[in-house]
């Protein structure tokens, strides 16, 4: 390509020609669970978009504390259901107050002396759960929710969970670079400055066809900060095993910090990512000892704006200067010295490739020309 002439637009999947385009132009299967917002964003009686690759989602609380999430229009005029109002469990339209039940249905319309609607069907609605803190939707065949299950986290189950918080940005880049970010640890010059991870090197990977499973050696949590309150004599920091488990991530190091990635494909060009990240415990400086769970929580509030969200930022301006990279060199041969990254690229694209084929075989609800 000529760097005077307009760069032609990336493939499309169908015209991709390798694993890498191919990645970076799929979407996300929709038959699996997906962290939309959290619990506490929704109160009762309030009502908020989220968008899952593309799909407009309203997202509302009754006034008995039940959350639904319906097709964001309202089927008189197109209307956005998010610009209406909560009205007990139902939400209703800002333009003449149809109001849609938690399946739905309309079931109140204003003017009815025109006549009933001739509405035929009913908005398209979504199951959702509340898990972790977090508020999790099925944003593909409602009929195959069952058939999956969200993670399992026994550390955060129970009367006694570990130490945790949430981390949470949204980045204008391809969910498929954000995935190939948190799992590829060769870009700890990245991170120079607070140093989460140095010297890593890839000890062993393995693949079939739902998750990449790799470990690195390396030194883990070697900031100024971070690294005072890691209790090296009882964890093992030398090593990490991480699993890209699509479509979700997960990290374990010494089996005592763990973190879950949730990512939620918004477009395109737009993730947003949930971070989960619990602490079974940390150490005070000077002092030998285990912190108690309550000093542990106190100690990660505390880091969270100070370590964690710095960090994860340096992240998010490597991968939207990426996405843009991207776009203008997308036909550039891909070089990549990390194994595990062109698996990476290679299971995205199986799910999306398995998901297309389904798509077009059963006429399931359409997210492939999102």
């Amino acid at each position: 390509m000529n760097d005077k002439e307009t760069p032609s637009p990336p493939p499309n999947f169908a015209e991709a020609k390798n694993s890498r385009q191919k990645a970076r132009a799929a979407g996300m299967d929709p038959d699996r669970w997906y962290v939309v917002e959290y619990a506490s964003a929704i109160k009762k009686g309030q009502v908020k978009e989220v968008v899952f690759w593309h799909h407009a989602i309203a997202l509302y609380r009754g006034e008995d504390g039940g959350l639904a999430a319906v097709e964001n229009r309202c089927l008189h005029r197109q209307l956005k259901l998010t610009h209406g109002v909560v009205d007990k469990c139902n939400l209703r339209c800002a333009y003449h107050g149809w109001s849609f039940n938690r399946d739905g249905w309309l079931e109140d319309y204003s003017h009815d002396n025109f006549g009933k609607p001739l509405i035929k069907r009913q908005l398209r609605t979504y199951p959702v759960q509340v898990r972790y803190g977090l508020i999790w939707l099925f944003p593909g065949d409602p009929e195959r929710a069952g058939e999956y299950a969200i993670p399992e986290i026994p550390e955060l189950m129970g009367d006694d969970p570990w130490a945790n918080f949430v981390s949470d940005l949204t980045w204008r880049t391809h969910h498929s670079m954000v995935m190939d970010n948190i799992c590829d640890f060769t870009h700890a010059f990245l991170h120079r400055k607070y140093q989460p991870f140095i010297d890593a090197k890839l000890t062993h990977h393995e693949a079939d066809e739902d998750r990449v499973y790799l470990t690195y050696e390396a030194y883990m949590a070697g900031g100024r900060i971070s690294g005072i309150f890691v209790d090296r004599n009882r964890v093992n920091t030398r090593a990490i095993e991480l699993c890209y488990q699509y479509p979700y991530q997960w990290t374990n190091t010494g089996d005592s910090i763990k973190n879950w990635s949730f990512l939620l494909p918004i477009d395109k060009r737009t993730t947003r990512v949930f971070f989960l990240f619990y602490f079974d415990a940390l150490k005070i400086p000077l002092i030998d000892m285990k912190t108690p769970k309550w000093l542990t929580q106190l100690v990660l509030n505390i880091a969270k704006p100070l370590v964690f969200k710095p960090i994860l930022a340096e992240d998010g301006v490597a991968l939207e200067a990426e996405q843009l990279g991207y776009e203008a060199y997308w036909d550039a041969p891909p070089i990549e010295l990390n194994p595990v990254v062109p698996m990476f690229q290679r299971l995205t694209a199986s799910k999306w490739e398995n998901y297309l084929a389904r798509n077009k075989a059963q006429c399931l609800p359409n997210y492939a020309n999102g």
